[in-house]
């Protein structure tokens, strides 16, 4: 077979996706990475280029990989989050744009409340990439970020993210908030995307999550409020008397969660933050500064 031009492989792509229900889009996304990872503008610049045989392959290759539903990071390899390239497999959660607002929340909350600080002690529970935890620490120096997981595939995928990133983030292994209990250190600052879907609600995800990504990363449990309720037993044996706690939640969530903080944190200041889609994501409590 004759060897295409760029734009013949992308109609090819875009027809073979959309048979198989899957983003035309990740077409384009699959040749820029076959290509040496080009931008955008360096791919329709060269439209009318021909493809090399072992580009055509690689590219029919991905694009059919995709077909068969495999999330395209987990064949690029990566994810952007935050404006930076984080390393991903199937050991861990793909970040999701929403969790970049989570971290912002975090951020701008930080800079407010602790502002006099010279180190915060954060904690970032269940790291999988590392992607929240090693944004934090890049865009905020004197957040002192620790982060736990309960997979040590995922913290391995985690630390090679922080070396690549350049980060200064300490990386534990454990469940939920049990390493600083037994170290007895305490945190400012506790985040979190915790496994939140309800079991039931997994059996109707598309496939190309439910049967690709982590099954520990997704699974809330029976009501999708397993985590949420561990949180409120160790919650209040690690946080300082002034402290910030930031959950994402699922669509439906925001409520109970958040009644959840204020049972366990009477006279916190909880609220619920909706995302850019105007779904209610985050639940993020400020504790002990009502007098400030």
């Amino acid at each position: 077979m004759e060897n295409r031009k760029r734009h013949e492989a992308l109609n090819w792509a875009s027809s073979f996706l959309k048979e198989k229900e899957r983003e035309p889009e990740a077409g384009e996304l699959l040749l820029r990475h076959v290509l040496g990872d080009l931008s955008r503008t360096e791919l329709l610049m060269g439209l009318n280029d021909t493809l090399t045989e072992a580009q055509q392959a690689s590219f029919e290759a991905a694009v059919k990989k995709h077909g068969e539903g495999v999330p395209v990071q987990y064949i690029t390899g990566y994810e952007e989050f935050y404006g930076r390239r984080f390393f991903v497999n199937r050991e861990v959660l793909i970040p999701r744009p929403e969790t970049e607002e989570l971290v912002y929340e975090v951020l701008e909350r930080a800079k407010t409340r602790f502002r006099d600080q010279k180190e915060i002690q954060t904690v970032d529970v269940g790291t999988g990439s590392g992607a929240i935890a090693i944004t934090l620490a890049l865009e905020n120096p004197t957040l002192s970020v620790s982060s736990v997981d309960i997979a040590e595939e995922s913290i391995e995928v985690a630390k090679e993210n922080s070396r690549r990133l350049g980060a200064d983030v300490r990386f534990l292994h454990g469940d939920l908030l049990q390493p600083w209990i037994e170290k007895g250190e305490r945190a400012a600052i506790v985040v979190s995307n915790p496994p939140y879907i309800p079991d039931w609600e997994i059996e109707e995800l598309e496939t190309i999550v439910k049967d690709q990504e982590p099954m520990r990363a997704l699974s809330g449990g029976k009501d999708g409020y397993v985590f949420y309720r561990r949180f409120m037993e160790e919650l209040p044996q690690v946080l300082m008397p002034k402290a910030i706690v930031a959950f994402e939640v699922g669509h439906d969530q925001g409520q109970t969660v958040a009644e959840m903080m204020r049972i366990t944190f009477p006279g916190a200041d909880v609220v619920i933050v909706r995302d850019i889609s105007q779904k209610e994501r985050m639940v993020i409590a400020e504790i002990g500064f009502s007098n400030d």
